[in-house]
């Protein structure tokens, strides 16, 4: 048998690779259109919760993309307590494999990846699905998921005003300084969930609660507005999906199932099905459903999180690696 090597991105390849804005939103958005013209495959994600008193658990995510030619398996843990010992919420890795013989071909830290694509669904999801023309961004959350939302988002929109919220403000405080520092524009910190998403044209609730609590009040939310609620424990009322004349997820297998997510409620008491569902975001990015039709729709974006993102970003951060000498190779075999 020939040698079989594994491509290896540590956490400092990925930051001395320094994807553009523009590649994360690329890589993605190829994913999207691949899974919106069944080219790829989903499996729904499974959790390990090891003791409640850890206040985590861990998720592990399957996928496969054809026209990359691979699949890959990600397992990430998502412990909330883990600010306390300066740690990110989410620690990651990303095992990559030939779909036709199941040799591996690469392994990354996907601690970041995970933050990158969270916020490349998020901003791709306004691409579609939110007013050209907003201007103002509300986010709730300052988790790591949370910069790239912002980041992103900014990079398609230039807002006029970004306000932000979280419960903790050291958290808020930090999280905006560092926004401030990289886009070069001022950044509205709040003290409340009201002033934050109120009248805003985006409204991204990335929250971190320990049990679900309707915080993200319906009435806040003005029409023709774009709504992304996405934390692991619902923070929204169940008359949010009311208001919406369409609802968006990112894949309704992971969606309609599972104990986690922000739309879990509304699915359990009907309010979301596969009849009240408009379409998944990759049927919209390859054409086959309709984005925002006019300036009037009020529009909510589910997304849970997909294997296929992360398998893209993965993909688009080893071909990057090779042109510029980034990363190592471990013999396997």
């Amino acid at each position: 048998m020939k040698p079989i090597y594994i491509d290896y991105l540590n956490a400092f390849d990925i930051d001395a690779l320094a994807l553009t804005d523009a590649e994360i939103l690329s890589a993605i958005e190829t994913s999207l259109a691949a899974q919106g013209n069944g080219e790829t495959v989903i499996e729904p994600r499974v959790h390990l919760e090891t003791d409640a008193s850890f206040h985590g658990h861990f998720n592990v995510l399957r996928g496969y993309v054809a026209p990359l030619n691979l699949a890959g398996v990600k397992i990430v843990g998502d412990f909330v307590d883990n600010y306390k010992l300066n740690f990110p919420s989410e620690f990651g890795v990303l095992n990559l494999f030939d779909p036709r013989t199941g040799a591996p071909r690469a392994i990354l830290d996907a601690t970041v990846i995970t933050d990158m694509r969270t916020g490349a669904i998020t901003a791709l999801g306004a691409k579609y699905l939110a007013r050209k023309n907003s201007k103002v961004l509300g986010h709730i959350g300052a988790r790591g998921t949370a910069y790239w939302n912002v980041r992103l988002l900014d990079h398609l929109y230039n807002f006029d005003e970004i306000r932000v919220h979280s419960r903790r403000p050291e958290s808020r405080d930090a999280f905006a300084e560092k926004l401030s520092n990289d886009l070069g524009k001022k950044i509205v910190i709040t003290d409340n969930w009201r002033s934050c998403v109120a009248d805003a044209d985006i409204v991204v609730e990335a929250s971190r609660l320990p049990e679900p609590q309707p915080m993200l009040k319906t009435e806040w939310i003005k029409p023709g507005a774009f709504v992304v609620p996405y934390g692991t424990m619902s923070a929204v009322e169940l008359s949010l999906t009311d208001i919406m004349d369409k609802v968006v997820v990112d894949d309704w297998g992971q969606c309609k199932g599972g104990k986690f997510g922000s739309l879990r409620a509304h699915v359990e008491a009907g309010k979301l099905s596969e009849e009240t569902l408009h379409a998944e975001l990759g049927q919209i990015v390859a054409g086959h459903k309709t984005g925002r039709e006019n300036d009037g729709e009020t529009i909510l974006f589910w997304h849970r999180g997909l294997s296929l993102s992360d398998i893209a970003l993965g993909y688009a951060m080893l071909e990057k690696a090779k042109k510029v000498n980034i990363g190592q190779r471990l013999r396997f075999a």
